[in-house]
């Protein structure tokens, strides 16, 4: 009895930690893609050659722990249910004891960036629910279909249907739950300020544009009306994306918008681009890692109307910018 009591509060408990954590991360696959770079990367596990292959490692581990988490509360197949969650819960320990104990990737983004939590929290965190799945596998015979065998196979197969179509639309487009510091109608200078009585870091921190005049950043906030025109990486940039953003940014810079195009790539690749293009813009220099966080797309579209964030687009939606 009290076995079969515990089984069914782990089943309520896993089954919604895993649907969340794979939700959160659902809305946003590029941001666990990133994640994967850091593993990958030379001075964390040192398996770059999989770098290449982040984003689709992504993709399966999200639909991977969102459906886990659905077929434990419906019942669907319950021991192969219970033993992938074991299994996917050991690879999470290992990586966050990884992380905890050699200070690699201090943040994890085991909620993508709707919940920050530390590597000791997170590793701890893995603890106890290791401890509940060890209960879901002690009383798997305990777990029964939520109504029917029918509709627990249904329900499995149509999250996974779902889950696929939700991570291609905002891959094409951009997250639809935007958790990040940047999201719009937040006041940037207000995002900079350094928390009272704290060490850290504020929400928005590496962010500039800066020129060889010097830091733009502060210049752009006072504007009426700026488009930002972000692009981290030109080596990565959608070519046919920066044809289609200097369409808009044309239209904008003739509405009264001033246009700065950002990106962290070298001089070089900026005056290349520059003449290639035609963007007789300000471009200024930031740090990658920020630029990635302000928008899930290169090239990206950004409007800022006297220092808050008014829209934001991928180059494929460059039509519907509102000016």
């Amino acid at each position: 009895m009290i076995l079969k009591m515990l089984t069914h509060i782990s089943r309520v408990l896993v089954g919604l930690l895993f649907i969340y954590s794979g939700f959160v991360k659902l809305v946003d696959p590029i941001g666990s893609q990133y994640k994967f770079e850091e593993y990958f990367g030379a001075d964390v596990l040192n398996l770059e050659f999989l770098i290449p292959f982040a984003l689709p490692f992504s993709i399966l581990l999200i639909v991977t722990e969102l459906v886990l988490g659905i077929m434990l509360l419906v019942g669907y197949k319950p021991k192969l249910t219970v033993w992938s969650l074991f299994g996917l819960n050991l690879i999470f320990l290992f990586l966050t004891w990884y992380s905890y104990t050699y200070n690699k990737v201090t943040d994890c983004g085991c909620f993508g960036d709707a919940l920050k939590l530390t590597p000791k929290e997170t590793f701890y965190k893995n603890v106890v629910f290791m401890v509940f799945i060890v209960i879901l596998i002690l009383g798997v015979k305990h777990i029964k279909p939520l109504v029917s065998n029918k509709f627990s196979s249904l329900t499995t197969f149509s999250s996974v249907f779902l889950a696929l179509i939700v991570t291609y639309y905002v891959l094409q487009h951009l997250p639809i739950i935007d958790f990040r510091a940047y999201s719009i109608g937040t006041d940037i200078a207000k995002g900079m300020e350094y928390p009272e009585d704290s060490d850290e870091l504020p929400p928005i921190h590496d962010f500039m544009i800066e020129t060889d005049e010097g830091d733009k950043l502060e210049e752009m906030l006072a504007k009426e009306k700026a488009m930002l025109v972000i692009m981290s990486n030109l080596k990565k940039t959608e070519k046919d994306g920066i044809a289609d953003v200097s369409k808009i940014a044309k239209q904008a810079s003739e509405q009264g918008y001033e246009i700065y195009v950002l990106t962290a790539s070298y001089i070089e690749d900026l005056a290349a681009t520059q003449k290639e293009y035609g963007l007789p813009y300000t471009f200024g220099f930031c740090d990658e890692t920020a630029l990635k966080t302000v928008i899930r797309a290169n090239p990206g579209i950004v409007t800022v109307k006297r220092g808050i964030i008014a829209g934001k687009w991928n180059w494929t939606d460059a039509d519907d910018v509102k000016l």
